[in-house]
């Protein structure tokens, strides 16, 4: 359920690396607990995210919730495409759903973050 190639948050979020540019999103796991996503603030293209600083945030039928800077760097890019079908982050939250990329200023972080096998070992435990 969880790539295996991603790294993972306590907060939920992924990020996949390829180079320096790491895509980020929410896990299966936020979208199903957040419910039916029906807003999404992205974060603006040139922005330097800091390592665990709101990057942006989704809006439920539940809740707000903050989304969390994986990494720090400077976004290069988002999805524009959840402006208009934000329910993309609940039909695909690892793939077409992502947030935003960020071209890595301290990769260094990524030995912080969980892999797989530890971040579905968390999800059990909040279950």
């Amino acid at each position: 359920m969880y790539p295996e190639e991603f790294k993972y948050t306590r907060e939920h979020e992924w990020v996949k690396v390829e180079g320096d540019v790491g895509a980020v999103g929410i896990t299966f796991y936020a979208q199903q607990a957040l419910g039916d996503i029906v807003y999404v603030e992205l974060p603006k293209v040139g922005m330097k995210a800091e390592k665990g600083k709101t990057l942006g945030s989704v809006e439920s039928v539940k809740a707000v919730s903050d989304i969390y800077a994986p990494v720090s760097g400077e976004v290069i890019e988002v999805n524009e495409a959840l402006v208009q079908t934000p329910e993309l982050l609940n039909r695909d939250p690892h793939g077409a759903g992502w947030l935003a990329r960020i071209r890595l200023s301290s990769p260094e972080e990524l030995n912080n973050l969980l892999d797989a096998e530890q971040y579905q070992a968390l999800v059990a435990e909040e279950s």
